[in-house]
This record gives C-alpha cells, structure tokens and sequence, in this order.
C-alpha cells in the first residue's frame, strides 16, 4: 500500500458586501476590493492591486448598468486563497448573461478588459434569480519586515 504525498493547505480568505445598483455602488464595490486586498497583504498601488481593482469596477458597472433590476443590490465577493489568486464574483439578479463582443465605438469594452486581466473567468448561475460573473486573477503578496510592516517592492528598491 502506497502512502499519499501530504499536500500544502490552502488557505481561502472571503469577503461579502451587498451593494446598491447604483454608480455610487460600483464606486465603493472598487474601493472596499482594494481595502480588503490591502487586509490580505496585497498592497494598495500593487500590480494585483490594481489588476482586481480594475476587474471589480468593470464587473460591477456592468452589474449596475446591464444587471439592474428595480429595487435589487448587487453582491461582490472576493475569495483570496494563499496560492495567490483572488476569485472575483459579482452577483446580480438580471437573467441575461453578459456576451463578449467586440468592442464598440460607444463602449463595451469591459468584458475584454476582464478577459485580458484575468486568468480565467465565467458566467455562473446562482441561486434565486439572476446569474455570478466571475474572473481569478493572480496577485503576489507582499514581503513583510520583521516588525510586520508591509514592505512594497518600491520600497524595498529604495532601502538599498
């Protein structure tokens, strides 16, 4: 009989926020996404930082502007795993799935950008009414000092 290998734990971190379907929404959606990001020592200004921040704004205005039902929030979710990818769900109860297309003269350029910034990412359905978008994006943690201070890479550049 033959031992398995022990593997590495992941460790899985979730965020949750339900948020009006509204610009304002969208706007705070994107911001609290860099809040937690910087909570899970991805920092502010980092490239994962700014990658998810991206994907969340677009997800989210499509979920305001397309996904909007009278009288309905949308959910964000973040899912950080130590592996380094951070799982992005916005959740809205409009039925219609969003289609990549190409871009048109008058926007509709979100999908792309999400699919050129993430690594994978999908249309799910959820319980209830309505359907998840959802798109992984890899971030990089950032080096901690002893004292347990967040040591960005443009600071380690300046200590030398």
């Amino acid at each position: 009989m033959s031992v398995p290998e022990a593997q590495e734990a992941v460790t899985v971190s979730v965020f949750v926020q339900r948020l009006s379907a509204t610009r304002l929404g969208a706007r705070l959606a994107r911001r609290l996404a860099v809040h937690q990001l910087d909570e899970w020592n991805v920092p502010y200004g980092s490239e994962g930082s700014e990658t998810v921040a991206l994907v969340v704004a677009e997800l989210a205005a499509n979920a305001v502007l397309h996904g909007r039902v009278p009288g309905r929030d949308f959910e964000l979710c973040l899912r950080y795993d130590s592996a380094g990818t951070v799982r992005v769900e916005v959740s809205d109860t409009h039925p219609a799935h969003p289609m990549l297309s190409p871009a048109q003269t008058d926007g509709g350029r979100g999908l792309l950008l999400v699919a050129a910034l993430s690594a994978r990412w999908g249309v799910n359905a959820r319980k209830g009414p309505g359907k998840t978008v959802w798109a992984e994006c890899a971030v990089t943690l950032a080096r901690q000092a002893a004292d347990g201070d967040h040591v960005t890479p443009s600071a380690a550049t300046r200590a030398r």
